[in-house]
């Protein structure tokens, strides 16, 4: 009893506390007793976790990719899937029933349109400056919209462009992954899918094409080091979209 008020005391028990000794020494431990492991630390977890935390609580040698594969099989046609997100797993609702618990979701601020065509050209292009943001919008965009897309956590300042004024550059975060549900930024829809939801023209340019995106955190060679500095007076100001 006292060590579980301790442990309450200090907010709870810690996810990567090794688990008992019988469970982890065990090599002969059989494939359902491994499957329940990584089941249990998922749904004890309040954020998703990746492969190498989980792999802590194996021997050395299981197979924790094709351990998640199993245990996301099993869970495919259940009211909850395990889904990887940024890299990360986790349980979440299935697709199909999450209109169940809409009237238990948490208002969210609503984007405005130029806040959504910002965080795309963002997403698609990164790293991208104001600039060229605007110049792919054809209007400007206000300071206010970058500051609520930041404010969300979904993209980051990522360094300043080899350029004239130093421009800030944005990409996205893993907030934006996990938010939208994206293993991998490679994952947004291409331009096949954005014809098909109607996002796109069928009607485009000859020549039209799609970007790759990359959110590689590795610097290009066209960026520098963000250093603590106020932003220009051109980066803190601009008229709304």
């Amino acid at each position: 009893m006292k060590e579980d008020e301790t442990e309450r005391e200090r907010g709870g028990p810690r996810l990567l506390l090794p688990l008992p000794s019988n469970v982890i020494a065990l090599q002969s431990t059989d494939r359902r007793e491994k499957l329940r492991i990584v089941e249990a630390l998922l749904f004890a977890a309040s954020e998703p976790l990746d492969e190498a935390t989980l792999a802590q609580h194996f021997v050395d040698g299981d197979d924790m990719p094709a351990l998640l594969e199993e245990l996301q099989s099993l869970y495919a046609a259940r009211g909850v899937n395990l889904v990887k997100v940024a890299g990360k797993w986790s349980f979440r609702t299935a697709d199909d029933l999450s209109f169940l618990l809409e009237k238990h979701a948490v208002e969210q601020r609503r984007l405005s349109r130029a806040a959504l065509e910002t965080l795309a050209i963002i997403a698609y292009h990164q790293p991208v400056t104001r600039a060229e943001i605007e110049e792919i919008r054809g209007v400007s965009t206000s300071s206010g919209t970058i500051d609520i897309l930041l404010e969300t956590g979904w993209i980051k300042l990522r360094g300043r462009r080899r350029a004239p004024g130093r421009p800030v550059t944005y990409g996205t975060t893993a907030s934006f992954l996990e938010h939208f549900g994206f293993d991998q930024i490679q994952d947004l829809p291409g331009l096949t899918e954005l014809k098909g939801a109607g996002l796109l023209d069928s009607n485009l340019p000859p020549g039209f094409s799609m970007p790759n995106p990359d959110d590689a955190p590795d610097l290009r060679e066209d960026e520098e080091p963000l250093e603590d500095e106020p932003l220009a007076e051109d980066e803190s100001s601009g008229q709304p979209a």
